[in-house]
């Protein structure tokens, strides 16, 4: 089993595997690139986000800047908006509905570490130094319809339904089910959205 089959399969994983290092390296050169076109050059944009992306349907907007870990493991419905300084880290998959709109600085964490030190980084290299600590992953699956608040952050694992509000600056550590509004910190289902 490749490091990223295992990555992917939600087992410990090596980061400085080869394979997945000039895939992250790659995506890091893409989002510089995409973060620097301008504005208004949408053909340009369309190139570097097909290149980048995992897969995207029609009318994805995304303001600059974007950052991501590896960019393929991330896949957009149609009519998706994500709006500035949003970091999706998809050491797993990441899969976002139609008809999503993401305010800015949203954050979607899809990689996590043992919480044990020592599980973390194993015994230390005959210099003292550490390999890369010890990760795995878990996907995050967000429903059509969703409207997900400044500033939120969202934890490995989570699954939000169709039609929910996340509201601003909310950290959705539990699935949250659909035609809900959630918001705080940790997340709640405060109400119906009808």
């Amino acid at each position: 089993m490749t490091e990223r089959e295992k990555m992917l399969a939600g087992q410990l994983y090596d980061c400085g595997d080869k394979e997945l290092l000039e895939r992250w390296n790659k995506a890091k050169d893409l989002t510089r690139e995409y973060n620097s076109i301008a504005s208004e050059d949408l053909e340009r944009k369309e190139k570097v986000l097909s290149e980048l992306l995992g897969g995207k349907g029609n009318n994805l907007w995304i303001t600059a800047p974007f950052y991501v870990d590896y960019g393929n493991n991330i896949f957009f419905g149609n009519n998706c908006e994500v709006n500035l300084n949003c970091t999706f880290l998809d050491a797993n998959q990441i899969i976002i509905g139609d008809n999503a709109l993401i305010a800015p600085n949203v954050q979607i964490y899809t990689a996590f570490h043992p919480t044990n030190a020592a599980d973390r980084f194993g015994k230390p290299k005959p210099d003292g130094s550490f390999a890369f600590c010890k990760t795995r992953s878990a996907p995050v699956i967000i429903g059509d319809n969703v409207w997900i608040g400044g500033g939120v952050i969202i934890l490995p694992g989570v699954a939000i339904g169709d039609n929910v509000v996340i509201g601003a600056g909310s950290v959705v550590t539990k699935s949250i089910p659909s035609n809900k509004v959630a918001y705080g910190n940790p997340c709640r289902v405060v109400s119906e959205n009808v």
